[in-house]
């Protein structure tokens, strides 16, 4: 309902009140999206993200392995075991199970946490690019691409700010 309530805020109120003092209003779209996957820290992000993912699920793959090793060592010897044995064994199957679930827990709270972590840092470092860019251009406003239904490409900015958060990165 907000996003709503500024859009017609947007197309309506604001062109009126900038364009009474006869001045020409700029408007910026900004695909944030876009900005993340293809500007240089959103890839090394994604990279690193991708390297940790492999880490964590090799550490699984080995306890779903130690899991099924063990399972497979039940249901064979499960005729020749005695009661006491068999019941240890189970009990050590169930023990590894929950380590293999709090792992895959664990790994994937781990993975969310730092996406998270690396996502709001480029887009609050974004954010400041366009607020400076944004102010150096004069332009009236910029808004994110995935609220607006339609724009001109020509208002399309996020090229400029990508290369533009780049650039501020190699310094």
């Amino acid at each position: 309902m907000k996003k709503i309530a500024m859009l017609l805020f947007i197309i309506f109120l604001l062109p009126v009140s900038l364009l009474a003092d006869d001045t020409i209003m700029k408007i910026g779209v900004v695909d944030i999206q876009k900005a993340l996957n293809e500007s240089e820290a959103g890839k090394k992000a994604k990279s690193d993200l991708e390297a940790l993912i492999k880490s964590k699920q090799s550490v699984i793959d080995e306890k779903k392995k130690a899991l099924e090793k063990l399972k497979g060592e039940i249901e064979k010897q499960t005729s020749i075991l005695s009661a006491e044995a068999k019941k240890n064994k189970e009990a050590d199957l169930e023990r590894l199970l929950r380590e293999y679930q709090r792992t895959v827990q664990d790994s994937q709270d781990e993975v969310k946490k730092k996406e998270a972590e690396l996502t709001n840092s480029i887009i609050k470092e974004v954010r400041e690019i366009v607020e400076k860019f944004s102010s150096k251009e004069k332009y009236a406003i910029i808004v994110e691409k995935g609220i607006v239904i339609y724009s001109n490409e020509g208002i399309d900015i996020t090229d400029t700010v990508i290369k533009k958060y780049n650039e501020s990165k190699k310094k």
